[in-house]
Formats: C-alpha cells, sequence, structure tokens
C-alpha cells in the first residue's frame, strides 16, 4: 500500500483515497437531501459519539449556507460520559439547532421502563426511542450505523422501513437497486435512514483527519483508572463500580465506540493523533463493537434482537 509521511507523526501513513472518500461523502450527501425532501419530520440520532459528528459535519454541509433544518435526538440513558455530553452540548449550541433529549431515567422514574439487573441501560433505550418518536410525530430519522459494525447491522437498508410500532424486520425491507430510495410511509410507520452504511471505521477516521472534526477526547489515549472484566478494560467510573475481588490499576486506553459508561469498554492505545488511530485500525482484526461493548455479548443476536424491537 502506498505511504505519506504524515507532519504530526515520523511514521508512515497509509496515503487517503481521495476519490474514494469523496465518493462515500457525495453519496451520504445525496442520501441526506432526497430524504428530508420527501420526509414530513426528519431528525437526526445525535449522541455526541464519532459516526453521529461525522453525519452532524455532513449535514452541515448538505444544507449550507442554511442552518439544519431538522432537530437533533439523543436518547440520554443517564449513563453517559462526560465529556460527550459536554461536546454534544458545545456542538448544538453552536448550530443553533434543536436538540430533542429522550430520558430513560424519567422513564423508569414513571415506570415506563424497570432497570435491568446488570445496570446496563442499553436494552431500555427502545421504549423511551419510540416514545419520543410518537411524541415529536419524527416520520425519519438519520443515524451513524455503518453495516460494518456488527452483523446485525449488515442485514441494514440504507433507508430502513419501521411498522406502526417501531420494529424492524430484515425480511421486509424494501430493495434499493441503482440507489433508488423509497422512503414512503403510512400514518404511524417511520423510516430509519443511514447515509454511512457504505463506510468503513477506517473510513470514518479518514474523513475525520480530512475535514479536522472535533471528537471528545476519550476518542484518543489518555490515562485512565480501569478493571480487567471479562477480557475487556472498562473505566471505573459512578456508574461501574469496582467488584469484589477486581483490582483497577491506571492504564492509558482510548475508546473505539461510545456508549454507555456502564457497557463501553476501552482498548489499550499510544494513539493521540486520528493519524495514529488509523495505523492503529489498520492493524487490528477485532470490530470496534465486538471489542468494547459489553451490551452486545450478551448473546450472539443482542443487536438484532434489539433492533426488532426499534432500537436504533
Amino acid at each position: 500500500m502506498p505511504t505519506s509521511v504524515d507532519r504530526d507523526t515520523p511514521r508512515a501513513v497509509p496515503a487517503v483515497d481521495v476519490e474514494h472518500l469523496a465518493a462515500l461523502e457525495a453519496e451520504a450527501i445525496f442520501i441526506l437531501r432526497e430524504v428530508v425532501a420527501e420526509s414530513e419530520r426528519p431528525a437526526l440520532l445525535f449522541s455526541g459519539g464519532k459516526d453521529s459528528i461525522v453525519m452532524l459535519h455532513l449535514a452541515q454541509k448538505a444544507f449550507a449556507p442554511a442552518r439544519i433544518p431538522f432537530p437533533l435526538v439523543h436518547v440520554d440513558t443517564g449513563h453517559n460520559f462526560t465529556e460527550v455530553l459536554e461536546l454534544r452540548d458545545k456542538l448544538t449550541a453552536e448550530l443553533e439547532a434543536q436538540l430533542i433529549v429522550g430520558s430513560v431515567q424519567e422513564a423508569i422514574d414513571s415506570g415506563l421502563v424497570a432497570e435491568p439487573d446488570s445496570g446496563m441501560r442499553n436494552a431500555i433505550q427502545t421504549p423511551v426511542l419510540l416514545q419520543t418518536i410518537e411524541r415529536h410525530r419524527l416520520t425519519a430519522l438519520f443515524g451513524g450505523a455503518r453495516r460494518d459494525e456488527e452483523k446485525a447491522r449488515a442485514k441494514e437498508r440504507v433507508v430502513s422501513f419501521r411498522d406502526d410500532f417501531g420494529q424492524w424486520n430484515p425480511k421486509s425491507q424494501r430493495p434499493e437497486l441503482w440507489s433508488l430510495y423509497n422512503s414512503r410511509i403510512r400514518p404511524g410507520e417511520s423510516i430509519r435512514v443511514f447515509p454511512l452504511s457504505n463506510w468503513t471505521e477506517l473510513d470514518i477516521w479518514h474523513y475525520i483527519q480530512r475535514e479536522d472534526i472535533e471528537l471528545p477526547a476519550l476518542y484518543y489515549a489518555h490515562e485512565r483508572s480501569v478493571v480487567n472484566r471479562d477480557g475487556m478494560l472498562f473505566a471505573v467510573h459512578e456508574h461501574l463500580p469496582v467488584r469484589p475481588g477486581e483490582e483497577p490499576y491506571i492504564a492509558q486506553v482510548r475508546y473505539r465506540t461510545i456508549g454507555d459508561a456502564s457497557c463501553t469498554a476501552a482498548v489499550g492505545s499510544g494513539a493521540t493523533t486520528a493519524a495514529d488511530v488509523i495505523q492503529e485500525i489498520l492493524t487490528t482484526r477485532l470490530t470496534e463493537r465486538g471489542a468494547t461493548r459489553g451490551d452486545d455479548r450478551v448473546s450472539d443476536s443482542a443487536m438484532e434482537d434489539r433492533k426488532r424491537e426499534g432500537y436504533f
């Protein structure tokens, strides 16, 4: 593979395929514009993670010089990393965007959902998301999911149809021949739209590097108190206390994907720049979710089961 020298690091980094990134960007922008033109009340699922931040960046490009023509939606589990929420709020304020927050804690308090014994709240996000969709009458939700993340994601269409119960059935999805997207829905139905479907983790990081996109510092190497639990490095946190017999220690880590502090693990890393992260991704053999998400290890079909119920 050809290499070029990055000015910020003495190591050689793979040359960026400019045409490939340009094609992915153009495809994502086309999808954003098409769905907004055809949907009554679109919105962007925005957690403050790297993929949703890339989505936000693409939305800015798609509709510039106008403001983003739809609200941002975050299902807040109450177990988020502080750094992620701070950047979420900063970007929302800078863009003067509307932020809709669905609170899992409020849903627990009201009896809509019950706190799981495991302490991991990802599984109970779905009813809160569906309630938020219904409350704000949202018809299309953009998400940052990619097909390379997980096997259930690989079954997903770009425009993913959901019935009037918010459920996903992989057998009833619509064909997308020649990049033609069918976004028609009946009252009560909705669609999820994934403009990053054809991107890989490596594409995301090449784009972040090229566009100089700001991310939460958690995505880069930093020192943190961690415990080794089930072969994964979990940061000691108010929502992830140390268990009897565990010995926390300080390690230099970063996060490949960021979800709840209660279920997202870090990886040992010395990557402090996007170029460093790209080097790491090139040598790993584990997907970002497979290496770091405790909630996906509940069963082999954990993600697909949640998606069938209405998950992102």
